[in-house]
């Protein structure tokens, strides 16, 4: 059984983002996938921006990445960009750290003036930290992300559609990697 690790990079303690990368690692482990999830807010501030890596406390996130056959990293898009927090945590990965690794990108924002964030800001870091297949990521519009009062999320029936379809071909992507030499 492969490993999924999903990062999410908000630094919100209310993050919609967070949610549906909730959303997502549980769809994977149904669909038989071990995972595991990694919000780069609850890791220690001074070890991300000093860049210690070999901080006790970023040795298992680091560890987990190192271990994944894929990996999904989600990100709200803050000023037409990925999110600092989750560029300190990628900074700390070794310079190919996701190497034969299948990546999604997900990304959640306020405007749609935001969507080819992935591709023009993300990406490019995910390719050059060495990802040897980055899928196609998904752009959602918080306002089609509705909090329930139970907590639960709620995704417009289009867009759950279309995480659907990514996620499903992110899953099929890792299967083949399980199956092709490294």
């Amino acid at each position: 059984m492969s490993l999924i690790v999903t990062i999410t990079g908000s630094p919100s303690a209310t993050s919609r983002t967070a949610q549906l990368s909730d959303l997502v690692g549980a769809a994977l482990a149904e669909q038989g996938f071990e995972h595991q999830h990694i919000n780069v807010r609850h890791l220690p501030a001074d070890d991300l921006i000093g860049g210690r890596g070999d901080s006790a406390a970023l040795r298992g996130p680091l560890a987990l990445i190192e271990r994944a056959r894929g990996v999904v990293v989600s990100t709200p898009i803050y000023k037409a960009a990925y999110t600092g927090v989750l560029k300190s945590f990628l900074d700390l990965l070794p310079q190919f750290g996701l190497a034969g690794k299948v990546v999604l990108p997900l990304a959640t924002g306020g405007t749609s003036a935001h969507v080819l964030a992935i591709d023009y800001a993300l990406r490019p870091v995910l390719l050059s930290l060495g990802a040897q297949h980055v899928v196609a990521g998904l752009f959602v519009l918080d306002k089609l992300i509705e909090r329930r009062a139970d907590g639960s999320l709620a995704l417009d029936p289009e867009m759950r559609r279309r995480l659907d379809e990514v996620v499903a071909d992110f899953a099929t992507s890792v299967r083949r990697r399980e199956v092709a030499p490294v």
